[in-house]
This record gives structure tokens, C-alpha cells and sequence, in this order.
């Protein structure tokens, strides 16, 4: 990625990155620094916490996970009915996980930008020891990284429907969230259809 700034589209905004690659740093970072209004996040793990507090043994249950993504679904949906930029805030590394965004997307008419988070391995691993949370371990962070590499490269996210892809730079690229915030600029609504 270039340093120059990056304006990203209107319309949903998917962050594909695993655990601990430094998207949540990043959404803090760009809430903070004005870019981003904190409405416009939408994060599964903020669900999760809303509905289940922190570290409820059954907050990772199917059922729980099927509760927490349509509820992250009905609030993407009523954002983009209104033709204001959200953003997805979870993995999203897999290719199931990016269609039922692009279905939402789609039945909304917004276009679909989608920032990824990659990182080596030793950097995912040293970020996620360093997490508050200890609900993901060193090994599903890797495996999480794995299905990234393999089913996330630009070419395939186009190939879905992503209008835009972009690299967020991070510890890797010598770059802080507060760096990377400061290269991005969203813009905030489109006109949607109806």
C-alpha cells in the first residue's frame, strides 16, 4: 500500500483480518481521530458482549453465534437502507462469512469496500498475547491467518463483489493504528435506491 491518503467509498465496509491483526486498533483509532463516526461500526464482539457480558460460558454456542450475526445483520441493513457507510467489524476471512455481507449488501444496493489486515505470523501471534481477551488462542489465530491467505487475496475479493480492496498497514509494515488511521478518509453516505 502507498502512504498517501486512501478515500474509501461509501457503502460496506467489510474489515478482513484474523484475531489479533489489528482491525479494532484501527476502528478505535479512526472513531477517534473523527474519520469514522462510531455508529457506522457494527462489530460481532460488541454484539456478543451486548447480549452475553464477557466471558459467558454460552456466548460461543451455535445458537449464540446465529443470535449475534443476525442481529449484526438487521443493524448493516438498516444503516445501508439509509444510505449511510457501516462497517463490518469481524474476520470475515472466510468466503461464507464475506457472502452473507454481500448479500446484505446487495438486497441494499451499496457497494462493498473491503480493507484487509494482513500480517505475519509473528506479529499475530505477539498482538494476540498482548490482548485484553484470552478467549482465542495462538493456534485459531494462525488457522484464522491460513484461510486468509488462501481464500482472501484481492483477485478473489473482487471476484465476490468487492468494489474496492485495500491493505491496512500495521506492526509488520512499521506502521501504528493511530499511522494507518490517519492515511484513511471514509466517505460517510450514497444515495440509496428508493
Amino acid at each position: 500500500m502507498s502512504s498517501g491518503p486512501v478515500v474509501v467509498p461509501a457503502g460496506l465496509v467489510v474489515l478482513v483480518g484474523p484475531p489479533a491483526s489489528g482491525k479494532t486498533a484501527f476502528v478505535r483509532e479512526l472513531i477517534a481521530q473523527g474519520r469514522l463516526d462510531p455508529e457506522a461500526v457494527v462489530s460481532s464482539d460488541g454484539i456478543r458482549e451486548e447480549f452475553f457480558g464477557s466471558g459467558a460460558p454460552d456466548a460461543t454456542s451455535d445458537a449464540a453465534d446465529a443470535r449475534v450475526f443476525e442481529e449484526r445483520d438487521r443493524r448493516i441493513t438498516a444503516r445501508l437502507a439509509a444510505g449511510r457507510t457501516t462497517v463490518a467489524e469481524s474476520t470475515n476471512v472466510t468466503p461464507r462469512a464475506r457472502a452473507r455481507l454481500m448479500a446484505v449488501a446487495g438486497r441494499s444496493g451499496a457497494p462493498v469496500a473491503v480493507l484487509r489486515f494482513p500480517q505475519d505470523e509473528a506479529v499475530l501471534l505477539g498482538q494476540n498475547e498482548e490482548r485484553e481477551r484470552n478467549d482465542v488462542s495462538a493456534e485459531d489465530v494462525m488457522a484464522c491467518a491460513a484461510v486468509m491467505r488462501r481464500y482472501a487475496d484481492e483477485a478473489r475479493l473482487r471476484a465476490e463483489g468487492a468494489a474496492f480492496v485495500c491493505d491496512v498497514p500495521g506492526r509488520g509494515q512499521g506502521t501504528t493504528p493511530a499511522e494507518a488511521a490517519r492515511r484513511f478518509t471514509f466517505r460517510r453516505a450514497w444515495d440509496a435506491p428508493g
